[in-house]
């Protein structure tokens, strides 16, 4: 994106001033993103520009709906923290929290095709001053223990929020059933003929296909409950006080929808609580001593408000997400790669051997894991 453009969105949000700098930024695999710097004559803003990706979230305007009720839920419970450090979305001058370009020019929601190539959609929010960021644990306990703490007390601060007031950003997003029958669907059609590649992965997910349903059971059974969850729990989306440590707020709200508690927790467990990277198969297990950081901060601040029953459901979630993420990374790879953001050809496969090492890791350790939920109460 070129500076010209950057000012002509800024400006559609009220924002005008001189861009002092601005880049790209390369994390997150769904949207594109963008840091800037603003000076309007008195002041310097900080601010996170992001195109949403709406092949991905069909409805982004439901979406923007949720992030600001949301946001403005929790805003409401910490008006005394600093306001430079609470998460804020800009508004256009029709306060919308969001906006729609067509040939890159405003456009009416309305009129538009959201998978229209011409089409873009874009929010603007603030950059959290004298924060920092961990794109992994990088293998540190203390990492992991705030960022427990950080999704526990999401959890905690949105508990008598209506989860089923919002609208499904991804429809099915942790439906595992829906997810292993779509996977089944592609296997059997093989587009591209990848299949033969991937053998002995769709091997171990059919193999493993009811034990990934265990939580759609117990949805249909009523024995957990459906909450407000985050539903992409990775380090990355958590600011931390660059001095202290303390987690000051989570960004990336795109994916709140209802949902199990064990989702957010079991997907942290997944992605930050493992020995290497998300598509690395070698060397890939589960970190146990990671695992009991990041559920004792988690627990500190979410266990007087789980049900037993949800207390019983966060190691078995962390095994079923990595089941669950490991079967989408080998669809999108058996369809040629249209979801997920990929660097170099084969790095769906990468991804999907990677899960299913750790997958089958919690699975051998998972008394054990019981066994940490347990002390940590």
């Amino acid at each position: 994106m070129d500076k010209e453009k950057l000012s002509y969105i800024l400006s559609q949000f009220r924002i005008r001033g001189d861009i002092l700098v601005y880049r790209w930024i390369p994390s997150g695999h769904i949207n594109e993103a963008y840091y800037a710097a603003v000076y309007d004559g008195k002041e310097i803003y900080q601010l996170l520009v992001q195109r949403v990706n709406t092949y991905v979230f069909r409805d982004p305007v439901g979406m923007m709906g949720n992030i600001d009720r949301i946001t403005e839920h929790i805003r409401a419970q910490e008006r005394a923290m600093e306001k430079r450090r609470r998460l804020h979305f800009r508004h256009t001058a029709e306060r919308k929290n969001y906006l729609v370009l067509k040939n890159g020019v405003v456009a009416d929601e309305a009129t538009v095709d959201f998978q229209d190539k011409d089409v873009e959609f874009w929010r603007v929010y603030n950059f959290i001053e004298y924060s920092t960021s961990y794109e992994t644990a990088g293998g540190n306990p203390e990492v992991l223990k705030m960022s427990g703490k950080a999704f526990g007390k999401f959890l905690r601060q949105l508990q008598d929020f209506d989860a089923g007031s919002l609208m499904e950003s991804i429809p099915h997003f942790h439906d595992t059933r829906y997810r292993l029958n779509a996977f089944f669907q592609a296997v059997a059609e093989d587009p591209l003929g990848r299949g033969k590649e991937a053998a002995r992965e769709i091997e171990i997910i059919r193999d493993n296909r009811a034990f990934g349903c265990t939580l759609c059971e117990q949805i249909d059974r009523g024995e957990l409950p459906i909450r407000v969850t985050h539903n992409d729990t990775k380090t990355n989306n958590i600011l931390f006080d660059k001095d202290t440590l303390d987690p000051l707020v989570i960004i990336d709200l795109d994916t709140c929808m209802p949902g199990l508690a064990c989702y957010d927790f079991g997907d942290t467990i997944r992605f930050a609580a493992c020995t290497a990277e998300e598509d690395q198969p070698e060397g890939m297990s589960l970190d146990l001593q990671l695992m009991k950081a990041y559920t004792e901060g988690y627990m500190s601040e979410a266990k007087n408000i789980l049900s037993e029953g949800e207390i019983a459901s966060l190691p078995i979630g962390a095994a079923v997400i990595t089941l669950e993420l490991a079967s989408r990374f080998l669809l999108d790879y058996l369809v040629g790669d249209k979801y997920f953001r990929i660097d170099y050809p084969e790095q769906n496969l990468r991804r999907a051997q990677a899960q299913l090492k750790l997958f089958e890791d919690m699975m051998r350790h998972m008394e054990r894991m019981k066994e940490i939920v347990a002390d940590c109460r």
